[in-house]
């Protein structure tokens, strides 16, 4: 189901997935199945999003942004591909952030480029992600820092 108000140039968005109001979907993106794509959320062209992945309200994911499958991203979450932005900067390069299988990434959370989050990590929310996030662990905290495993 693709909502009549948003803007998806993708036609390769399978039927099982959700796309919902003012949503901005980039025709190069991938996007897989059962996917909840929700309000208010950019999808640009260099961007793999898995099976079963929830992108809540008001995300952009931008270019060389990797989300395996059956990961969540709660509302506001701030993603970023450059490290030192400039504006009209011609040389600057894409840093691939990729979110593995089942990591969860809480609300208003912020991710620094060119990381890793493992699978079935968990970054609560408001958390300043500014290093990789090995599997299974708790990260919170601005800078992020490691809490504990996660049994959840």
């Amino acid at each position: 189901m693709i909502h009549r108000l948003a803007d998806c140039m993708n036609v390769n968005v399978p039927e099982s997935t959700n796309i919902w109001q003012f949503c901005v979907i980039f025709p190069n993106c991938k996007i897989g199945e059962n996917c909840n794509i929700c309000a208010n959320v950019l999808i640009e062209n260099k961007v793999e999003i898995g099976n079963d992945v929830t992108i809540k309200c008001g995300v952009q994911v931008w270019d060389g942004i990797t989300l395996e499958d059956n990961v969540m991203i709660g509302s506001n979450v701030t993603f970023t591909n450059d490290k030192f932005p400039r504006s009209k900067n011609k040389n600057w390069e894409i840093l691939k952030t990729r979110v593995c299988k089942g990591a969860t990434i809480g609300a208003g959370s912020v991710i620094l480029p060119g990381l890793t989050i493992g699978e079935r990590a968990f970054v609560a929310a408001g958390s300043v992600v500014t290093k990789d996030i090995p599997a299974g662990e708790l990260w919170m905290g601005n800078p992020a820092r490691f809490i504990r495993k996660v049994d959840f």
